[in-house]
């Protein structure tokens, strides 16, 4: 057994002040943790793979150096090789093979949890509890928005891992759901639920 999720979050702090890094550590390890109990996978191990996938960004934000130096730093710090691998098989220029599921997952999700979060921040409801794979799908297609995000690797991903990238964005909306405010999102009442 590794480190503890406790110790994930403190090197995660240690490396990261952006507000916008932590946040979107803390939605990939939400998804990572959703597909972690869909798979029937160690919950910890994943959660922790999509917490630290970015952690070393912020001072290493030039290829090859993120994520070698971050690699490097998990294995000083007894990390699972596991999770060392997965991370370093997010970026395809490191060579690693995804040649686990906990890899292809995590490629899967990093650049499309990013761009899902994007799509709900234009919405008047700043949310996803109502966002439809429509309106994902159709944002994909506009190359002027969140030009950051590889079109490229949210395709691949869903190929990788061998899922329909409807049920993927899906997927990841869901997961997104419960953290919604932690993210910066809002929640929206349910049904029967008053707005305070």
């Amino acid at each position: 057994m590794g480190p503890t999720r406790e110790a994930a979050y403190a090197l995660l702090r240690e490396y990261t002040t952006s507000e916008s890094l932590i946040k979107h550590a803390l939605a990939v390890e939400a998804v990572m943790r959703a597909f972690a109990r869909h798979y029937g996978e160690d919950e910890e191990t994943w959660g922790i793979a999509g917490l630290l996938h970015d952690f070393d960004y912020e001072r290493y934000p030039n290829p090859p150096d993120h994520p070698m130096r971050g690699a490097e730093v998990l294995r000083e710090r007894g990390y699972p090789e596991e999770i060392i691998r997965a991370i370093l098989g997010h970026a395809d220029y490191t060579g690693v093979p995804r040649d686990t599921l906990l890899a292809k997952v995590l490629y899967a999700v990093d650049e499309l949890t990013g761009f899902i979060i994007a799509c709900a921040l234009v919405r008047p409801s700043r949310s996803v509890d109502d966002l439809p794979v429509a309106s994902v799908k159709k944002k994909l297609k506009d190359k002027a928005f969140a030009r950051g995000v590889d079109r490229a690797i949210v395709y691949r991903g869903a190929e990788e891992l061998g899922m329909d990238l409807d049920d993927l964005i899906a997927f990841i909306i869901s997961a997104l759901r419960p953290i919604s405010e932690q993210i910066g999102l809002n929640r929206l009442p349910s049904e029967g639920e008053e707005r305070t």
